[in-house]
């Protein structure tokens, strides 16, 4: 049974309210009779693990959804929401986890698609457009309105939609992981946008996994575990042991360094790479850069948003060319292979971006694991089932998917668990050196632990790591050395040790004393 909010003095008139509200999907409960209340002019902060029932709850509040029982209390009334559009038109916006914007549409078309300004002649694009520029302005982000979004990096995408919700004037505004691809500095400029709202009396449904972040914005908290609540308290009563222990039963750590085993000869070597930056062909985003990791070693590269963490290693797996520089996998110089060359020969890369670079979303789960192994098990124009099946078993089984099976569909899986095929999609091609971008984007603490621990368990075989970071947390986890870039470069080298002033302020971040 659900834990009922229990009324809290200060956070104001409660507008929307959950009603032991129950969703199923066949035999799965996704949500089991939920109580929940959104306040006026309050940030209410969801916490919970990948699964718990977080976004199903959010796309019933939003109207994306229907519950299979249970109400749904919008101003003291019970109403029924036939589609997101009608959730909207009351005022009720979300801003999705995994992005739904149109790539090759425009920044301007995205954020007015299906409520175009229309004037007797047709679509008003100038005034579109200066909207579009003034909410750029208000997001303190140098986009160009007429940029199409494929051209924009991730964080920059997550800031369109970001700005296509706030376009609306929501007074209920629900944050589905607004900054998993964010900035330190983005991240700033957007609680600062939710402080305002709040003063002007809009309500906030704020979920994150990034949770010492969170505790920042709050006024309130509730945990989801397992479709049920099982804690609701105000922020004066909240601290991160307290959210942990209420989504997981117990303390979560990221691990350490792993140990016992001797670092072998080097596995990847990078020398003097260069990478051109698209927008400023006068500059490279990065730098003459060069590095060695042996097998068995983890290497964690952290750097804030624009450092050319994510440039770097898709240079490295052969997604964007260098100008120069090359680099060897095991003495060998692959800088002129193609992408399946590369992972033929050993390396592979897992993208920050799993939905559009990691997933396909119309193959099921087994398809997406075998996908990086198809010749494995492809003979001309026969494929061995029974092979392709045993190693959709065997990933499933070594990176702990929870799935109902291989014929499941990828997107009926949480965030972690997609995650967790990306990596088994690539560790099935048994390689020598495995790159990760930003491995945790979007996924849970416990989530979180299962794929470093994967990480470790794959040095200690001899596979040499590599994975960059935004979040100086990770960077203490299980890396074995931590090389900061800032600007293209590499500022500092520090090993396990190294704390997070160090690391932050080799990066160019400033540190709050």
């Amino acid at each position: 049974m659900s834990v009922a909010p229990v009324p809290v003095a200060g956070l104001g008139e409660v507008v929307l309210s959950a009603r032991n509200v129950a969703k199923s999907f066949g035999n799965i409960h996704a949500l089991k009779g939920v109580n929940f209340d959104v306040h006026r002019g309050q940030v209410t902060t969801l916490f919970g693990e990948n699964g718990a029932g977080k976004s199903t709850l959010m796309r019933i509040l939003s109207g994306v959804m229907r519950p299979t029982s249970g109400e749904i209390v919008l101003d003291g009334a019970p109403t029924v929401f036939d589609s997101a559009s009608a959730a909207r038109e009351r005022g009720i916006s979300i801003i999705h986890q995994e992005l739904s914007l149109a790539p090759n549409l425009s920044v301007r078309d995205n954020i007015f698609m299906g409520r175009e300004l229309r004037t007797a002649t047709g679509v008003d694009f100038a005034e579109e457009e200066r909207q579009t520029r003034r909410l750029m302005e208000e997001l303190e982000e140098d986009i160009d309105p007429l940029t199409p979004v494929e051209d924009l990096r991730l964080g920059q995408q997550q800031i369109v939609e970001i700005a296509r919700a706030l376009s609306v004037n929501s007074r209920i505004l629900i944050m589905d992981e607004p900054t998993s691809a964010l900035s330190a500095s983005e991240v700033e400029v957007l609680f600062t946008v939710i402080r305002d709202l709040k003063s002007r009396g809009v309500s906030i449904v704020y979920i994150s996994h990034h949770l010492e972040e969170a505790l920042q914005i709050t006024d309130h908290a509730v945990v989801l575990r397992d479709g049920t609540m099982t804690a609701y308290a105000p922020r004066a009563e909240i601290d991160l042991e307290w959210i942990v222990r209420n989504m997981v039963g117990e303390n979560f750590d990221l691990g350490s360094p792993p140990t016992g085993h001797a670092m072998g000869e080097v596995a990847l070597s990078i020398e003097d790479v260069s990478v051109p930056d698209t927008g400023h062909t006068d500059r490279s985003v990065v730098d003459r850069l060069s590095l060695e990791v042996r097998t068995g070693e983890i290497v964690c590269i952290y750097g804030l948003m624009g450092a050319g963490r994510t440039e770097l290693l898709e240079c490295v797996a052969g997604r964007v060319q260098a100008s120069g520089g090359r680099v060897r996998l095991m003495g060998r110089d692959i800088s002129r292979l193609t992408i399946a060359e590369r992972i033929a020969a050993g390396l592979v890369l897992v993208p920050e971006d799993r939905q559009r670079d990691g997933l396909v979303q119309t193959m099921s789960v087994g398809e997406n694991l075998s996908l990086a192994s198809i010749g494995a098990f492809t003979r001309g124009l026969f494929t061995s089932r029974r092979r392709e099946k045993g190693l959709v078993a065997e990933a499933i089984r070594d990176v702990q998917i929870k799935t109902s099976g291989g014929d499941a569909a990828i997107g009926s899986l949480s965030g972690g668990n997609q995650q967790k095929v990306v990596i088994g999609k690539m560790l099935a091609t048994e390689p020598a050196v495995v790159l990760l971008d930003e491995p945790s984007r979007g996924i849970d603490i416990g989530a979180k632990a299962e794929v470093f621990k994967l990480l470790a368990e794959g040095a200690e075989r001899g596979l040499a790591v590599v994975y960059s970071t935004s979040e100086v947390g990770e960077c203490l986890s299980i890396a074995h050395r931590i090389v900061v870039m800032h600007r293209g470069r590499i500022s500092a080298v520090f090993g396990s040790n190294a704390s997070k002033e160090e690391i932050m302020a080799a990066s160019g971040e400033a540190v709050v004393a």
